[in-house]
């Protein structure tokens, strides 16, 4: 048996039959045309080289409307010519034989002024948030502390749940075989989740099946939009990025995850509280959030979060997930599912050019060149 047969096995998300379990999780680059946010020459060059036959690639973190754009250089799913940009590049990854889920969000709090033009939306005010020195975005002139944010009026989160829609929308007319909803890292809807960030006291706050509200009502959205098979959600249970923390954690992301059961959703992805944005703070963890949430999920999980092909494998095997996403490892090695099949060493990554506007460290990672 091969060493990482488990990865190289098929399975079934939704509606499309994947003939390898490793994905490329949404990696924000920043390398979208700006202000526009439609999708480069280097995005198309970048998901091109990365897609594989049967293999399943996810979008970066993509807006749902201009004030929600969260940083310079991320694109958008709320424009016509933002769904042309985007059609470019499904059109070359499916003629690859690949698949590719969008990724569709809202940025809330973490945003600046100078990205859209108001202040950031939020479920609460929390002003000590804008004074944690490890948040920062990617402003007009540089990096800078997120600009401040006022609550969302209780009439106002309609809009939310339709600008969501009509993202999912623009993302089946751009070509896409599905989006995933980012309820993580710290962005609105994950704001909304946690009580760290949720001082609400309406519909929207307060208890667990208050704050999961508005995940579940944009998830209903979205489903009755492109049907379920064509749906996942992300979550990243007991994360710490972006200044979020709950006060039960277990409890809200059990809960959640419950909930979600009532969709049929073609996936659940987990990010590892290991992780925390691109660094890894629990080395010799366990992937703890996968093995207890695929317990509770009907459905296909996406682990992501500090895996290496061997643990990527054991994760499979033993059934703590359905798939594995490598996203550090998947920027410097384009052909990280070649590698891996093969045995070969993976290139080694460099953290200073994630964040860029070129194609350094982008697109100029080689192959390897005795993949076959």
């Amino acid at each position: 048996m091969e060493k990482h047969s488990a990865l190289f096995t098929p399975i079934q998300i939704g509606s499309i039959e994947l003939k390898h379990r490793i994905v490329l999780p949404a990696l924000s680059r920043l390398r979208a045309n700006w202000p526009s946010s439609v999708p480069s020459d280097l995005m198309l060059e970048y998901y091109s080289q990365r897609a594989t036959k049967g293999g399943l690639l996810i979008t970066e973190a993509t807006a749902v409307a201009q004030n929600a754009r969260g940083s310079k250089g991320m694109p958008g799913l709320y424009s016509d010519e933002q769904v042309v940009g985007w059609k470019r590049i499904t059109d070359t990854v499916h003629a690859k034989g690949g698949y590719m889920f969008a990724q569709i969000y809202h940025g809330g709090r973490t945003s600046h002024i100078s990205i859209i033009g108001e202040p950031p939306l939020a479920p609460s005010v929390v002003p000590s948030y804008l004074e944690d020195p490890t948040v920062g975005v990617a402003a007009e002139n540089g990096i800078a502390q997120p600009s401040p944010h006022r609550a969302l009026e209780t009439e106002e989160i309609l809009g939310i749940v339709e600008q969501f829609q009509a993202a999912a929308v623009n993302a089946k007319r751009a070509g896409f075989d599905g989006v995933e909803i980012m309820s993580d890292n710290g962005q609105l809807l994950d704001q909304f989740l946690q009580d760290s960030s949720n001082l609400r006291t309406d519909r929207y706050g307060g208890s667990i099946e208050n704050r999961t509200r508005l995940l579940r009502e944009v998830t209903k959205a979205v489903v009755i939009a492109l049907g379920a098979d064509q749906v996942g959600v992300r979550l990243s249970p007991s994360g710490t990025f972006k200044g979020m923390s709950d006060s039960n954690p277990r409890a809200l992301f059990r809960s959640a995850v419950e909930q979600l059961n009532e969709f049929n959703l073609a996936y659940l992805h987990v990010i590892e509280p290991r992780v925390r944005g691109i660094d890894t703070i629990g080395e010799t963890d366990d992937p703890v959030a996968a093995q207890e949430l695929s317990k509770i999920f009907n459905g296909p999980l996406i682990a992501a979060g500090g895996f290496k092909p061997d643990t990527a494998e054991v994760a499979v095997t033993n059934g703590s997930a359905d798939l594995i996403a490598f996203g550090r490892y998947f920027i410097s090695n384009p052909d990280l599912p070649k590698r891996i099949e093969l045995g070969l060493p993976l290139s080694p990554y460099d953290r200073s050019t994630f964040y860029a506007f070129d194609a350094h460290g982008y697109t100029d990672y080689p192959t390897h060149p005795d993949g076959r």
